[in-house]
């Protein structure tokens, strides 16, 4: 079996990225996972996803950081940097920069084999690179799932809850 090696994407891997984005929105979970619908990422063209990749591959603005198992994408995670004076993607003003993990996903087959915590790791990392002390994250009320595995990987309810797009969500931060 493979080593599976962590990493930032590559802007050439767009198609490899669109693919494994389309998966994660197949989920059962993705209703309460991602702000984004399988409906609305196919009817993107490729030029959104060539440019949402190369956005991810280089910069400090951010990045996404994917599992690769031999010749498989095994999960991703994305860390973006939300600069203060901005308005977060809720349409919420941003008060304070900080680094915020989005559209974590990994594949059935990985679940449960410690895979998640490496690329929370990586994003950590990322993070930490870019100055940040703490990695921040929303999490569904009712994703238990998602929510014990932030927990084995350090982040904890900063007490911050609100109602976006997908419903009822907590705010969990990991410091660095």
């Amino acid at each position: 079996m493979p080593l599976v090696v962590v990493r930032r994407i590559r802007a050439d891997e767009w198609a490899l990225a669109r693919a494994l984005r389309l998966d994660a929105l197949r989920d059962a979970a993705a209703g309460i996972a991602f702000l984004e619908t399988y409906e609305r990422a196919t009817a993107e063209p490729d030029e959104f996803f060539q440019d949402r990749a190369a956005r991810a591959a280089a910069g400090d603005d951010v990045a996404q950081l994917v599992a690769v198992d031999g010749e498989t994408w095994a999960g991703s995670v994305t860390v973006i940097v939300q600069r203060a004076g901005s308005v977060d993607y809720h349409g919420v003003p941003v008060e304070r920069s900080r680094a915020v993990v989005v559209g974590v996903y990994v594949r059935p087959e990985h679940r449960g084999d410690g895979l998640i915590d490496r690329l929370l790791d990586s994003a950590a990392q990322w993070a930490r690179d870019q100055g940040f002390d703490e990695l921040s994250l929303g999490v569904h009320r009712d994703n238990a799932r998602a929510q014990g595995a932030y927990r084995r990987a350090g982040f904890v309810p900063s007490g911050v809850t609100f109602t976006g797009s997908i419903g009822p969500e907590l705010e969990m931060v990991r410091p660095l």
